[in-house]
């Protein structure tokens, strides 16, 4: 038997929204995880997640969503990702969202939906972009649009999104495995440092990170 056949089988959750580059670079590279790192694609509403914490996202901050969009394009040039920003961001993703839920949330619906928005540059909120995402999921527009409209996909739309909140994530992507978050794209690799040496996190110099204080906290 196999080293990888007798390892034990390991679960994570990973959050994410469509709207998110990053989220889509990362998903790109899942294939980089270990084969016996089973994942749980968990679609949430990361504008839900801002109000919650009273924050804006990058792209809601005038120079900060250039540079925000310029490193995504350098990240997939760099990577060898096919990437083509789509002609309208932020988007509102709640209908793709519900539509990936809908459709069980599997790797095949993710990542066509995905590469539709980040790899073809397509826009999933116009007519004609959701009837042609529609099509490769081998739906019609008003098929797509029924099953993401039901009362039940909302709810477990709105369940993962709660979850997410009372796990602490705090942005997408996310993975969160064994009581541990691992925020963005450029975290892959420790996360994957930590599934191979998971003694690192209490390590004395990580250890003492969560015991520096406060210094100042800014007036709201």
């Amino acid at each position: 038997m196999s080293q990888a056949a007798d390892a034990p089988a390991r679960r994570a959750q990973w959050y994410f929204d469509f709207a998110s580059p990053f989220a889509y670079l990362q998903f790109e590279r899942f294939e980089t995880l270990p084969r016996t790192l089973a994942i749980d694609l968990k679609p949430i509403v990361l504008g839900a997640i801002l109000v919650h914490l009273q924050t804006q996202g990058p792209a809601e901050t005038p120079h900060k969503r250039i540079f925000t969009y310029r490193m995504a394009q350098f990240r997939a040039e760099q990577d060898g990702i096919a990437y083509k920003m789509p002609p309208v961001h932020p988007f509102h993703p709640i209908r793709v969202l519900r539509l990936a839920v809908a459709l069980g949330a599997t790797h095949d619906v993710v990542r066509t939906i995905f590469r539709f928005i980040w790899a073809e540059g397509r826009d999933v909120t116009d007519v004609q972009g959701w009837a042609d995402l529609s099509e490769r999921l081998g739906l019609s527009p008003h098929e797509a649009l029924a099953r993401a409209e039901a009362p039940e996909v909302k709810t477990e739309l709105r369940e993962n999104t709660e979850a997410a909140i009372a796990a602490g994530v705090f942005g997408v992507p996310t993975f969160s495995y064994d009581g541990e978050l691992y925020w963005g794209d450029d975290a892959t690799a420790m996360f994957r440092h930590c599934l191979a040496h998971p003694e690192w996190l209490q390590s004395p110099d990580v250890k003492r990170l969560q015991q520096v204080t406060v210094g100042v906290r800014r007036e709201r």
